[in-house]
């Protein structure tokens, strides 16, 4: 059976689970990049992310692995792995065995932690990072609120849902908004950032979303990507809301979104209220966008019309996250 998509998995920096979620000691299972991983944290409080299967017999770091300092035991033998996937430990052995003596035994995966989250950096060929995960200021001051999240399996690839931000039009067709948003998009290395001014569906003093078509307020979306697998946007009517999306390639063929929102604390309760009713919305965009993603196929020259906004442009730019 072929593939729906015949892309690989691009390059970069995505998010693996929130930091809260791993405590140390805690060991966890992964499926991302089309390959079974293991990620937990050492005794020192580092997340470390490796390759799931340990090399003497083929077990499941993550199904029973234990931390021991700053290694993981495997469940099976008990051989020991640090976060270089070097073998530091076969503890019922007289000399370690030469196939692992000093030579990096399981691929490991660059970590960082910041925005509240756990990024392993991803390259087919195993290459370093070729640039950092961005800091969202709002996600690390206590001046915002905790983070509202959302999260979905999608059976999609990261390059069609972002191109969601470069097809203006479907924000009529399948979101209702009254008019084409008007917009300007720029793109440099890995960043690319949009400032969008649209009408948007109007809200009462409940905060409840009026879709009768008849009423509308002006709204202003700011959104910049940072490479493949993060997004940060705000959006400002009456009120702010800033939201960070991750998008982490599960395979090939899937991906697993999250959307995490927060709120500035001084925002007054009315304006709190419109706030959570428009993160609503936007959530409610997503589950309008899923079916069409999961259903559509990728064309590689799609017919386009002057209207469609800087698709092309978008795909140019998202190939350099591809490796030949």
């Amino acid at each position: 059976m072929s593939k729906r998509y015949d892309k690989p998995i691009p390059l970069g920096w995505f998010a693996i689970g929130y930091s809260a979620e791993l405590a140390v000691g805690d060991v966890k299972p992964l499926r991302y990049f089309g390959r079974d991983l293991v990620l937990f944290r050492t005794e020192s409080g580092e997340a470390t992310l490796l390759n799931a299967h340990c090399p003497h017999l083929g077990a499941h770091l993550g199904h029973g692995g234990v931390v021991k300092g700053e290694s993981i035991s495997c469940p099976f033998h008990a051989w020991e792995f640090n976060g270089e996937g070097y073998c530091t430990k076969v503890p019922y052995a007289k000399n370690m065995p030469p196939k692992v003596d000093g030579k990096q035994a399981i691929g490991r995966y660059p970590v960082a932690e910041r925005n509240q989250m756990i990024w392993a950096w991803y390259h087919p060929e195993g290459a370093e990072p070729s640039f950092e995960v961005h800091t969202i200021a709002e996600l690390h001051s206590p001046e915002w609120t905790d983070v509202d999240t959302f999260e979905w399996e999608i059976n999609s690839i990261i390059q069609e849902t972002g191109e969601n931000a470069a097809d203006i039009a479907h924000f009529v067709t399948v979101h209702n908004s009254p008019e084409m948003p008007q917009g300007v998009v720029t793109m440099n290395g890995h960043t690319r950032c949009t400032l969008m001014d649209s009408k948007q569906e109007a809200m009462d003093e409940f905060g409840n979303i009026d879709r009768s078509g008849q009423s509308y307020d002006e709204g202003r979306l700011e959104a910049w990507s940072y490479g493949p697998g993060l997004t940060y946007q705000k959006f400002s009517r009456l009120f702010d809301v800033v939201m960070m999306g991750t998008i982490t390639p599960i395979d090939d063929q899937n991906i697993h979104m999250r959307f995490c929102f927060t709120l500035p604390k001084q925002q007054s309760d009315e304006h709190t209220l419109y706030a959570n009713a428009f993160r609503d919305e936007i959530v409610h965009q997503v589950n309008q966008d899923i079916p069409i993603w999961e259903n559509k196929v990728y064309l590689e020259e799609p017919t386009l019309c002057d209207g469609d906004g800087p698709i092309a442009k978008y795909r140019k730019w998202f190939k350099q996250f591809y490796v030949a």
